[in-house]
């Protein structure tokens, strides 16, 4: 198996976000953001500030977090009766920006980064994308559904 590098399987067309943003602009991101060769569609997307570094990511995970009730947040028991209305929970959002909700600090991988040091990240870290950033420049994107595409491809061929 030819040794795989961060590099060979990074994305480099990813949508970029402001932390000033809505968080309906990036829940529209998100929603129709296009279907990768491997066929999946990203799940988040990386948030940077007016310089270009990376600040932050928000994903769907982090916008259906907020959602919630906060007094979710406090139960032991999970809420299995709902009575409420869902408008009145996604009405808070009108005003919510992207910083109030997104994952920071993210963790990333760099372009020369050995497959398995990007598969242990992810697993430790339990991320399901990683930014792969140089010289604190954004270069790409690594998600795991394609890490597990790429393994598979030559894995499986036999």
């Amino acid at each position: 198996m030819k040794k795989l590098m961060a590099k060979d399987i990074l994305v480099k067309d990813y949508e970029t976000i402001s932390p000033e943003a809505s968080v309906k602009a990036a829940a529209k991101l998100i929603f129709n953001g296009k279907a990768r060769k491997t066929g999946y569609k990203p799940f988040g997307v990386m948030v940077v500030d007016d310089t270009g570094r990376l600040c932050g990511m928000v994903s769907m995970y982090d916008i259906l977090y907020h959602l919630r009730p906060p007094f979710l947040n406090y139960e032991v028991e999970s809420f299995s009766i709902w009575k409420g209305e869902l408008e009145v929970y996604t009405d808070h959002f009108k005003d919510l920006k992207v910083e109030q909700i997104m994952s920071a600090p993210v963790i990333t991988v760099s372009s020369d980064d050995d497959l398995m040091v990007v598969i242990d990240r992810m697993i430790k870290k339990k991320s399901r994308r990683l930014p792969v950033v140089d010289n604190d420049k954004i270069v790409g994107i690594v998600y795991l559904s394609d890490v597990f595409y790429h393994l598979c491809r030559t894995w499986l061929k036999d």
